[in-house]
């Protein structure tokens, strides 16, 4: 899709130079990469009062956080086969509540586990 063709008065066509120091630069990008936006366009919002606010992206790359997804995973696989059998007819047997109840159990643990690396990586060992 071609962009639309701008309207004379859309035009920008004057240019503005201004020296800077290299803090004050680095300053500006830090600015404008906070809320995504080029030096340009975040210079124009500054003159045109416009609000512009920072857009977080938080990514976690850990290895403890991959392990507990990865058990999850298998919690949630066996969760689901005692569902299928239930839903199939089968009889409720002792060996299949323990089961469940060890399912149950593993997710309170994950939980708990979670909430602790989350006050870890929050800076807040008080979060759990």
């Amino acid at each position: 899709m071609a962009p639309r063709e701008k309207k004379e008065s859309e035009k920008r066509k004057n240019i503005v130079c201004v020296k800077l120091t290299d803090i004050e630069l680095s300053i500006l990008d830090q600015h404008a990469d906070g809320v995504r936006l080029s030096r340009s366009e975040y210079i124009r919002g500054l003159i045109l009062n416009k609000k512009m606010t920072a857009k977080y992206q938080i990514v976690i790359n850990s290895d403890d956080i991959r392990e507990l997804l990865m058990q999850y995973g298998k919690i949630g696989s066996n969760l689901n086969q005692i569902a299928k059998y239930f839903n199939t007819g089968g009889e409720r047997s002792m060996a299949m509540e323990e089961e469940i109840h060890h399912c149950l159990a593993d997710l309170f643990s994950l939980k708990k586990e979670i909430l602790k690396l989350a006050g870890d990586l929050n800076g807040n060992r008080k979060a759990y």
